[in-house]
């Protein structure tokens, strides 16, 4: 079995997103948990910036990506993404975790897409690894 070092992609209203994080680290390698990242700082949330985020116009939003937490959590994501041989995209999620995919993808690196339950399907998922639908076939997928 092989160390791997894992970039989990997800979102935080994934249910399934805690028990792959376990699941992975259980199986012996290193896992990046955007919710609790090794800097210590508290998980990212854009209503920690402002309470009415979603009321932001275009311009507010480009503004917003220059505050201080959204500075320190991307370099925390980015140091991991660029540390990391694997990319683990958990679905459902959002277009960060999309988008952080779509960057390993392009970078060379695996990209495994864990599907646990029906989603709409996606043609350009055809770019990543491999596609798992359970956490026996993830971690398998893991020690090749």
């Amino acid at each position: 079995m092989s160390n791997h070092q894992i970039y989990v992609a997800s979102s935080w209203r994934n249910v399934f997103y805690e028990d792959v994080v376990k699941a992975l680290r259980k199986a012996g390698h290193t896992v990046y948990d955007f919710r609790n990242p090794p800097s210590g700082d508290e998980g990212f949330k854009w209503c920690k910036i402002s309470e009415d985020y979603m009321q932001w116009e275009p311009r507010e939003y480009r503004e917003y990506l220059k505050h201080p937490k959204a500075e320190r959590q991307f370099a925390n994501d980015i140091e991991a993404m660029r540390a990391c041989d694997t990319c683990v995209l958990v679905l459902p999620c959002g277009r960060s975790a999309h988008t952080e995919a779509g960057w390993f993808a392009g970078s060379g690196k695996r990209v495994l897409a864990y599907i646990p339950e029906k989603q709409e399907p996606e043609l350009m998922y055809k770019l990543f690894t491999k596609i798992c639908c359970t956490l026996e076939e993830l971690t398998e997928e893991l020690n090749h």
